[in-house]
């Protein structure tokens, strides 16, 4: 098989990228939150203010999936601050098609990110990996990740919409999925 090459995503991309997204999704168990349409995914990153950027693997078409794709992995990420060390690149998805994962493209993939963040001037390269996901997990501690939560004891916390509402209305925890404080 040929190598994959690494490169941007471009507009004309996005319908395969949303694909992957969905592939992953399913990987994770949570096919259902995926609710981004081909056309949002593509204007969020290639309107006026982009709100991410991507990179993708791409294999040569003799080389493409089983089912004739040749965008067979992305990277997916935006650029953070930390008030403690400055410039931080998020990535936020990493993920290579299973019959092409072994070949080195997730690393690729990843290596061109931290690559990009470095260009940017960022002092570190934040992700997180589900709990139960632990040839990722591996992969990431082979690389030279650290893991937060077992060093740091640090949490992830996220707001959806609802409990978003909540707070600007000022009544959070009223909302499904919060807990008051």
């Amino acid at each position: 098989m040929a190598q994959a090459a690494i490169r941007p995503c471009r507009a004309e991309d996005c319908r395969q990228v949303v694909r992957l997204i969905r592939e992953l999704a399913e990987f994770e168990n949570l096919s259902d939150q995926v609710k981004i349409s081909d056309q949002e995914f593509c204007e969020d990153g290639f309107g006026k203010d982009p709100f991410y950027k991507c990179l993708v693997a791409e294999v040569p078409p003799e080389c493409c999936s089983q089912d004739g794709h040749t965008i067979v992995g992305y990277g997916l990420y935006f650029f953070t601050y930390s008030t403690w060390k400055g410039r931080n690149v998020y990535m936020e998805d990493l993920y290579v098609m299973p019959e092409f994962r072994g070949k080195g493209i997730g690393k690729k993939l990843m290596s061109a990110i931290a690559q990009i963040g470095l260009e940017q001037g960022c002092t570190q390269m934040r992700f997180a990996a589900l709990d139960w996901n632990r040839s990722a997990i591996a992969f990431y501690l082979r690389q030279g990740a650290v893991d937060l939560t077992a060093t740091e004891g640090w949490h992830c916390f996220r707001f959806e919409a609802d409990a978003m509402q909540g707070l600007v209305v000022g009544e959070p925890g009223s909302h499904q999925g919060s807990t008051p404080v």
